[in-house]
């Protein structure tokens, strides 16, 4: 742990220079080669920048267009970073368009991605599908969920596909002398102002039925996950592990007694309980994700300055009960991606693709539509 600890120090000091400039500049045929972090797949470029801005680490990016010529590789994203915070070569380069982070700029937390794709297939992740006259009416469908669409234009069949809209940390574990939480500016997607009341059910599992698994950090944490997938029906949360199992079995619900365990049900066509964002959890580290790191006198100083923060989702506080004093007072700020982003992209005719419009700002209301 020291050891990423200290990068991840080096890291966002030094990328401090960039990031406090808003730079919008998008440089056409331009490529900024190499210190990629990894690659994912966006329609166009606007998204890709987004891609980026959600990062914890992006600084740059490069962008392979749909007119890229040389191989396969459209629609990929390359998300980049460096010790320096400063692109160090740019080449030009046909059919790629790079640019930078949004970090520094007045930031739109839920994205809105109004535009649609002709002959763009969003393959995988798909959790239902319906027949609607048009791409328009499937977006609609979609607007009612969290995530995006695709429709096969002769056959009139719209497929709806989900992408997580809740943080998850990449890795919670237990680790003595650290505090982690959330930001209580957290988004949590409400459909109704009418209070939830839901129920957990302590060392009950459910073996079975398994949707997905994802890190966990608490049975309420797991029960918003579960909330946001519109095809999970219940979910386990194991507190030896931390993992957050989402299941789907809309006929029938078979449990066993397991300690350790807690089983609950999605809160849905209520208002979703927020007070858990508000829990610091002792002994628990949300390892990786880290945007920066400073020094605060304790963990709720940590959670304030989170929450205060946009950027920011969760944090892990260091306190002095931790082995190493080299790391006392240091709050990390963290964030994971939380836009759509389809696992893969490519072109298909007589397809069209696009995203929910929940998040823009109309005249209409999306969520009525």
């Amino acid at each position: 742990m020291e050891t990423h600890l200290i990068l991840v120090g080096l890291l966002s000091l030094c990328s401090l220079s960039l990031s406090q400039v808003c730079n919008t500049q998008l440089l056409e045929n331009v490529d900024f080669p190499g210190t990629d972090i990894k690659f994912e797949y966006s329609p166009d470029v606007d998204h890709c920048q987004q891609l980026c801005t959600q990062h914890p680490s992006c600084l740059f990016f490069t962008f392979v267009r749909p007119d890229w010529t040389r191989d396969l590789r459209h629609f990929y994203c390359y998300l980049k970073t460096n010790t320096s915070g400063n692109v160090a070569v740019q080449k030009p380069l046909e059919g790629v368009t790079s640019g930078f982070s949004l970090k520094a700029c007045t930031l739109e937390l839920q994205p809105c991605l109004p535009k649609v794709y002709p002959d763009v297939d969003f393959l995988g992740a798909d959790y239902t599908a319906l027949f609607t006259a048009d791409y328009e009416e499937c977006q609609r469908a979609c607007t009612q969920d969290p995530g995006y669409f695709g429709t096969e234009n002769i056959r009139f069949k719209c497929f709806l596909k989900y992408s997580p809209s809740i943080p998850v940390p990449p890795i919670v574990e237990r680790r003595t002398g650290l505090v982690s939480g959330f930001s209580q500016n957290v988004h949590l997607p409400q459909q109704s102002t009418t209070a939830c009341e839901g129920k957990l059910f302590p060392s009950i599992s459910v073996p079975q039925s398994n949707l997905k698994t994802l890190p966990g950090v608490c049975p309420d944490h797991c029960r918003a996950l579960c909330s946001a997938h519109p095809a999970c029906t219940f979910f386990s949360f194991n507190s030896n592990e931390f993992k957050c199992h989402l299941k789907n079995n809309r006929d029938k619900m078979e449990t066993i007694a397991k300690e350790g365990s807690t089983t609950g049900f999605p809160e849905r066509f209520c208002q979703l309980d927020e007070n858990w964002l508000k829990v610091a959890h002792d002994g628990v580290d949300l390892r990786g994700s880290d945007i920066r790191f400073e020094l605060m006198d304790d963990a709720d100083s940590c959670q304030r300055n989170c929450t205060e923060d946009p950027l920011c989702q969760f944090y892990t506080y260091v306190t002095e009960a931790f082995h190493n004093r080299d790391y006392w007072r240091r709050c990390y700020f963290k964030r994971t991606i939380t836009m759509s982003a389809p696992p893969k992209i490519t072109k298909l005719e007589k397809v069209t693709s696009g995203f929910q419009l929940r998040s823009c700002v109309e005249t209409q209301d999306y969520t009525h539509v």
